[in-house]
């Protein structure tokens, strides 16, 4: 049987061959959105173009980059002019952008921004809700794939700085349609371990790779949790709302491993200063305690107890004195006192007192029975001259001179207008009644 092998090199060129002499490839005009941009330091684009279906690796030299009227981004939706054809080393197809214009903004950023506002909004991002990463924690917990270059980034990065921390791994699917649930999943799920702080992420990707940490249910979810929340998603340039509600944001996963712990030989260092500190503040004080000693046991009052003594004894003599000299002037001061009491007046005659207080009482009794004399006499007047009125005013005395009183039913009739045929009338003279009746 004989066959003619080729190589690959040789497969991939006769296709390079075939498409740089195919004119429909050579001048191909795509519309789509840019995604896994990255602009290299020599000046080139390298980036993904895609549709809803499919993509294809895209490249724009530096020469071709300054008739640019925009910036590329991932999520930018663009119209792109160039030349289709195979790159040898992979055997990949792509496209040498020659020209390219924008054509808005892709759905995915669209969406990112809506939500990312809205949220905001809310106060989600509120630095004020920001809880503190623990300097030493003790347990901590870990949301990503449990294979890959994050997980065995963040656990080398623990061992090394802080080896004395438990890491507990929540395998949780970080990319795909259901990555966002499961996630959310995982997050409840660390409620039950008394975690000191969380960790939340997985390496780099495109945006589509990372959308699950753009869903609003995982936003949710590390803005309820009471543990603080390290946000680890992607590369340094990539940003999701996961990291705007987090309450820390680290640009790698490694990153996020350096921020939860404290470098463990930096501990030592600290420890062994305050060690350092510790004993010479130690001894600062033994040596003042022991210079303060050498100052007590060399001074005068132990090196000379019997000089204070002395004095001391000496100034209770002189108080001795002074108290006796006092006692005296107040002995003295009484007994004149005294003597001047018994020399007086008042206990030399005590009847001169009776009758001077006698004297006094006649006077004041005499002086009440002129007064009650005086008040009862007044009174008398008084009453004598209400008599007078009254007598005066008396009805009766008016009926003696001749007048009489008519009644009506027991009232005084004082006008004839008060009367009627047959009224009954009582009239009343100074000595009876008579009955009358007016005709």
């Amino acid at each position: 049987m004989n066959q003619n092998y080729i190589t690959v090199t040789q497969l991939t060129r006769y296709i390079k061959y075939k498409m740089d002499t195919d004119g429909n490839l050579n001048h191909v005009c795509l519309k789509g959105e840019i995604s896994n941009f990255k602009a290299h330091t020599r000046g080139h684009l390298y980036f993904t173009l895609k549709d809803e279906n499919t993509r294809i690796n895209a490249i724009m030299f530096a020469s071709n980059t300054n008739n640019l009227k925009f910036t590329p981004a991932d999520g930018t939706k663009v119209l792109v002019v160039g030349k289709v054809t195979v790159y040898e080393a992979t055997g990949g197809y792509q496209i040498y952008v020659t020209d390219m214009i924008e054509d808005g903004m892709g759905n995915l950023y669209v969406e990112f921004e809506k939500l990312k506002k809205k949220l905001e909004l809310e106060g989600l991002f509120d630095p004020a809700h920001k809880k503190r990463i623990p300097k030493m924690p003790k347990k901590i917990g870990i949301i990503t794939a449990p294979t890959g270059a994050a997980i065995k980034d963040i656990l080398s990065t623990i061992k090394r700085r802080w080896p004395i921390a438990e890491t507990i791994l929540f395998p949780s699917l970080v990319q795909g349609k259901e990555a966002a649930e499961d996630i959310v999943r995982n997050i409840n799920l660390t409620k039950n371990f008394d975690l000191d702080v969380l960790i939340v992420g997985r390496g780099g990707g495109s945006i589509e790779d990372l959308w699950c940490f753009n869903e609003e249910i995982v936003a949710r979810a590390i803005y309820d949790l009471d543990v603080p929340v390290i946000s680890a998603v992607g590369h340094e340039i990539d940003f999701t709302i996961c990291d705007f509600v987090s309450d820390l944001r680290a640009p790698t996963p490694t990153g996020a491993a350096e921020m939860a712990v404290p470098n463990i030989s930096d501990f030592y260092n600290y420890l062994n200063q305050i060690y350092i500190r510790l004993n010479k503040s130690t001894m600062n004080i033994i040596n003042a305690k022991r210079e303060r000693l050498n100052s007590i046991k060399n001074s005068y009052v132990l090196k000379n107890p019997l000089n204070i003594y002395e004095a001391m004894e000496q100034k209770f003599d002189n108080l001795l004195e002074r108290l006796q000299v006092d006692i005296m002037v107040v002995i003295n001061n009484n007994k004149d006192r005294l003597s001047n009491l018994l020399k007086s007046y008042i206990l030399n005659n005590p009847q001169m007192i009776y009758q001077k207080k006698q004297d006094d009482y006649e006077k004041l009794l005499d002086r009440l029975k002129l007064n009650i004399n005086n008040h009862l006499h007044e009174n008398t007047n008084k009453y004598l001259l209400l008599i007078n009125k009254l007598e005066t005013l008396n009805p009766l005395a008016t009926i003696k001179r001749g007048y009489a009183i008519t009644r009506k039913e027991n009232h005084v009739v004082s006008s004839i207008k008060q009367l009627k045929k047959d009224d009954l009338l009582e009239i009343e003279l100074i000595d009876g009644k008579i009955n009358s009746k007016v005709i």
